[in-house]
C-alpha cells in the first residue's frame, strides 16, 4: 500500500513538472511568436558567418602568400625595388597579424562600429568586416604553416613546367597546403561561428541576442538560453560532419 502511494506521488510530481514545462515552453516560444526571435537571429548569424568566412579566406590567403614568400625567398633576392616592396608588405602583414591576434574580437567589433564606421547604419556589414578581418589573421597563419610544409621540390617542379612564382603557388602549392591544413581551417570556422555571438554588443539581432530578448520578455532564462546553445551545437556538429566527409574524399582522391 505504501509503495502504491509513493508511486502515485512520483507520477503526480512528474506530471506536474511536465505541465509546468509545457506552460514555460508556450510562454517562451509560442506566445506572441517569440520563436521568431531565434529564427531571425539564426538567419542573421548564418549570413554574418558566411560572408565573414569568405572575407577571412581571401585576407588569409593573401597574407599567407606574402609571409611565406618573404620567408622562402628574401635571402635569395637581389637588392632592389622588388625586395624592398616585399619587406614593406611583410611588415604590414606582420603588424596586421600582431594587432588582430593580440586584441579581443569584441573590442575589434566595437571599434569598427563605434569609431571607424560610426556614421554607418549597416551594422551587419560592419560585423562582417570585423569578423572577417579577425578570422583572416588566424587563417593566414594556418595557411602559411601549410605552405611552409610543402617541399621546395614542388616549387622547382613548377618552375620546370614553365610556371612563374605566382602560377606555381596557385596551381601547385596552395591546393596541397589547403589539404594539409583543412582540419585547422575547419576548427577556425567553427570558432568564428561561435564568435559571432558577440554581435549583440553593437545592436545586431543575432541568435544569442534573440534568446536574450526572449529571456527579458519572459524573465525565464533556462529555456531560451538552452535553445540557443542547442542551435549552436547542432550547427557545429553538422559543419564538423561535412568537414569529415570532405577529408575522407580528399584522402580517397590521393590513392
Amino acid at each position: 500500500m505504501y509503495s502504491f502511494i509513493l508511486a502515485n506521488r512520483v507520477l503526480l510530481g512528474i506530471g506536474s513538472w511536465f505541465a509546468d514545462k509545457k506552460d514555460e515552453f508556450y510562454m517562451n516560444f509560442i506566445k506572441e511568436d517569440r520563436y521568431m526571435y531565434l529564427v531571425n537571429g539564426l538567419w542573421m548569424t548564418l549570413r554574418i558567418t558566411f560572408f565573414a568566412v569568405l572575407l577571412g579566406i581571401v585576407l588569409g590567403v593573401i597574407a599567407a602568400i606574402v609571409r611565406s614568400t618573404h620567408d622562402k625567398t628574401i635571402n635569395e633576392m637581389r637588392p632592389g625595388f622588388g625586395k624592398c616592396l616585399l619587406i614593406f608588405f611583410n611588415a604590414i602583414v606582420k603588424l596586421y597579424l600582431t594587432v588582430i591576434r593580440g586584441t579581443p574580437v569584441v573590442v575589434q567589433l566595437m571599434i569598427m562600429y563605434y569609431i571607424i564606421f560610426a556614421s554607418s547604419t549597416n551594422a551587419m556589414m560592419v560585423a562582417i568586416l570585423a569578423f572577417g578581418i579577425n578570422s583572416g589573421a588566424y587563417v593566414a597563419e594556418i595557411i602559411r604553416s601549410g605552405i611552409m610544409s610543402i617541399d621546395n621540390g614542388q616549387f622547382e617542379a613548377g618552375r620546370s613546367l614553365g610556371f612563374n612564382y605566382i602560377q606555381t603557388m596557385y596551381y601547385i602549392v596552395i591546393p596541397q597546403a589547403l589539404k594539409n591544413v583543412l582540419p585547422a581551417l575547419a576548427n577556425e570556422f567553427i570558432v568564428l561561428i561561435k564568435e559571432t555571438s558577440v554581435s549583440g554588443y553593437v545592436g545586431i539581432m543575432d541568435l544569442t541576442r534573440g534568446g536574450d530578448v526572449i529571456r527579458s520578455r519572459t524573465f525565464v532564462a533556462f529555456m531560451p538560453l538552452i535553445a540557443v546553445a542547442l542551435i549552436y551545437l547542432i550547427i557545429v556538429v553538422i559543419f564538423s560532419k561535412l568537414v569529415t566527409v570532405m577529408e575522407r574524399r580528399l584522402r580517397n582522391s590521393e590513392r
